[in-house]
């Protein structure tokens, strides 16, 4: 056996993890920054609605969360302030109770869809609205719900109701 070669090997194989993580680092980026291609625009920037960055103590307050697998045919909602994408302080423990059940219930999937009042902008408000069902859908696939277990669905009617504030939700639900 030849020793000749043996200084080649280590640094071959950090060349190619290297070049592998570079590759998944740009996948994640992609996946992360890509903006989904749209008819319409929002007349407001997105970045000044939603707020990736609130993402973050939400997903660790839900990892942190007591398990506790909410039945299956149980909806649960997550109420938003009025022009806001935000993940609002009471996620946690809601996100952390659907994510269980999910992880509890392999047949199933969480359908998510998000709701907004009837002031302002149609256009804007559907928008914030998908910015909303969007924000939850990241925050269960951080909290270990795979990603092909989350639907999106856009309700026929998305205004929701006479209440403000009830119509200013994502609804999630198992399916």
């Amino acid at each position: 056996m030849s020793t000749d070669n043996d200084d080649a090997v280590p640094l071959a194989l950090f060349l190619a993890a290297g070049v592998a993580a570079a590759v998944i680092a740009g996948v994640i980026a992609v996946a992360v920054f890509a903006k989904p291609k749209t008819a319409m625009e929002p007349a407001a920037p997105v970045a000044a609605i939603a707020n990736v960055a609130a993402v973050a103590p939400v997903v660790e307050a839900v990892a942190a969360a007591p398990a506790a697998v909410a039945p299956s045919n149980a909806a649960e909602n997550l109420y938003f302030a009025v022009g806001s994408a935000d993940l609002p302080a009471d996620a946690s423990e809601k996100l952390a109770r659907v994510a269980d059940a999910a992880r509890a219930n392999t047949g199933t999937s969480v359908l998510i869809s998000g709701y907004h009042d009837a002031t302002g902008s149609a256009a804007k408000n559907a928008e914030l609205a998908k910015l909303r069902a969007v924000a939850v859908r990241h925050a269960l696939e951080a909290n270990g719900v795979a990603p092909d277990r989350l639907q999106m669905s856009k309700p026929v009617e998305t205004t929701g109701g006479t209440d403000p504030k009830e119509a200013r939700r994502v609804e999630m639900r198992l399916h």
